[in-house]
């Protein structure tokens, strides 16, 4: 998640694709964590970073600079290689480079108005993709290259979203999501499902992707709220849940996989009604840890692991544990464990709590 300019001492934070790792740019340069233990594995004080991008557990890393030295263009994308310390390859840009994402196989980069899709191997330009002006660099993408997605935004009036297959470059379709216009989304790492907000803040979507529809609704509150981050936890199938952080501090927890006492818009009565009527049926049915973060401060929420407890009679699964990781924009790393079952019972614990920016480096850790 790359940010504007501002205050916080972090610039940006960014888990890699199976959270493993994660990443936050600072003024000073950029830092690579362990997700399982905490452990600084890899600093380097280059300058401000606005965006750092990892590919799995390897040596790759895409880095942006904010633009505060005239070394580090916001305009220049340097593809950095951990182990030898050097810059592997460069690409520069006319405008500033809003967001930056990687798989395997491909390597996406978003302009404002421009969306550039490349062989990860080669470099090479497949397609480019001109879009709405997006000043916030929004867009989702999913890892997996059988469902290998990019979500970006089709409107500034209204939360409306294309959905790009990057892998056969070809548009797949478009989701009238909400009302108001997008603030943040993300897509399952199977590429089956998609999650919205709009700026409103008060609803969370999601559709499944092969056919464009609207899977669950939930109201996040009544209140409109900024949503910085969204998170499905790793799947096969349906994700078992849903994260949601905002303004107010509070993480948001929706359960997809149970979907207890949750009705599944659509339907004939929901193709006959309006979003905003059909909107008010939609369950409150959610779990809520309450200021998890100070308030007003950005964060951005992973589901690192999902582990799933059967009953041994049956095999029905009747409970899920979750890890959640939590990094705040004021300099915090937060692990909560949480335990949701199939009697709408939740409990959370706070595992973990540190310094991101005073942590100290394990010289013995490389990537």
């Amino acid at each position: 998640m790359a940010n504007q300019p501002s205050s916080y001492p972090i610039l940006c934070a960014s888990f890699n694709q199976d959270a493993s790792l994660f990443a936050i740019g600072t003024r000073d340069g950029f830092r690579i964590f362990d997700s399982n233990n905490g452990r600084l594995c890899y600093e380097r004080a280059l300058g401000a970073f606005n965006i750092v991008e990892m590919l799995f557990s390897s040596n790759l890393v895409a880095i942006v600079g904010a633009g505060e030295q005239p070394s580090l263009s916001p305009r220049r994308l340097c593809l950095f290689n951990t182990m030898s310390g050097n810059a592997l390859r460069e690409l520069n840009f006319l405008t500033s480079i809003l967001a930056v994402r990687m798989n395997r196989k491909r390597l996406i980069v978003l302009l404002q108005d421009k969306t550039y899709i490349y062989d990860i191997n080669s470099l090479t330009i497949l397609d480019t993709i001109d879009t709405v002006p997006n000043l916030k660099g929004i867009c989702a993408f999913s890892p997996s290259l059988d469902g290998c997605f990019l979500a970006l935004p089709a409107s500034i009036t209204k939360g409306s979203l294309l959905l790009y297959n990057v892998m056969e470059l070809q548009l797949h379709c478009e989701i009238d999501a909400h009302l108001a216009p997008l603030s943040t989304m993300v897509l399952s790492s199977n590429g089956m499902y998609i999650a919205t907000a709009s700026e409103q803040g008060t609803m969370i979507r999601v559709h499944l992707v092969s056919e464009a529809t609207k899977s669950y609704s939930f109201r996040r509150g009544s209140y409109p709220s900024t949503i910085f981050s969204l998170s499905f936890g790793q799947c096969s199938q349906v994700p078992e849940i849903l994260v949601a952080t905002s303004s107010s501090g509070s993480v948001h927890v929706f359960p997809l996989g149970f979907a207890i006492n949750q009705r599944r818009s659509g339907g004939f009565l929901g193709s006959i009604m309006l979003d905003s009527i059909s909107d008010a049926l939609d369950p409150a049915h959610h779990h809520i840890v309450h200021n998890a973060v100070p308030a007003g401060i950005k964060s951005y929420a992973v589901i690192r692991k999902v582990d799933r407890v059967a009953d041994t009679s049956s095999s029905e699964i009747v409970a899920c544990r979750a890890t959640l990781a939590i990094i705040t924009y004021n300099g915090y790393f937060q692990e909560y464990n949480l335990s949701l079952s199939n009697q709408n019972e939740f409990s959370r614990s706070l595992d973990c709590e540190f310094n991101l920016l005073t942590a100290i480096a394990n010289n013995d850790v490389r990537l």
